[in-house]
């Protein structure tokens, strides 16, 4: 139980330290990236606005379960597309490789979860 706790926050905290750092990456290569892979900024702008919600909603433990269902899902969602759109324009596979690690850490800490959650019940 121990050791499946500590997983659980490391890779939550490594996925909300990575989304919180995308949510204030306005920088020059931040937007050369988005309009390298084809996505307008206006929704690079909702992605955004869509990380902040679902790292608030992982990394506080008042949260119910079925919420952070809900984030988990939309991390999900996100970077798999990540992955899609670098395959997509022919990115080497360094560039795609990102997404997949954190999908991995996301899978991680999604069954890190729920066996915390069988625990308690």
């Amino acid at each position: 139980m121990k050791s499946t706790k500590i997983i659980y926050w490391i890779t939550t905290s490594i996925i909300c330290l990575f989304a919180s750092s995308a949510i204030f990456m306005n920088s020059k290569m931040a937007i050369e990236g988005s309009t390298h892979l084809g996505i307008p900024r206006w929704l690079g702008l909702e992605v955004s606005i869509g990380q902040l919600i679902g790292l608030v909603l992982l990394i506080i433990p008042a949260v119910p379960a079925r919420l952070k269902e809900w984030a988990y899902v939309g991390f999900g969602i996100l970077y798999i597309t990540a992955t899609v759109a670098h395959i997509a324009v022919g990115d080497p596979l360094n560039n795609t490789i990102m997404a997949i690690v954190f999908f991995i850490l996301l899978l991680v800490s999604y069954t890190s979860f729920h066996k915390l959650q069988a625990a308690k019940a």
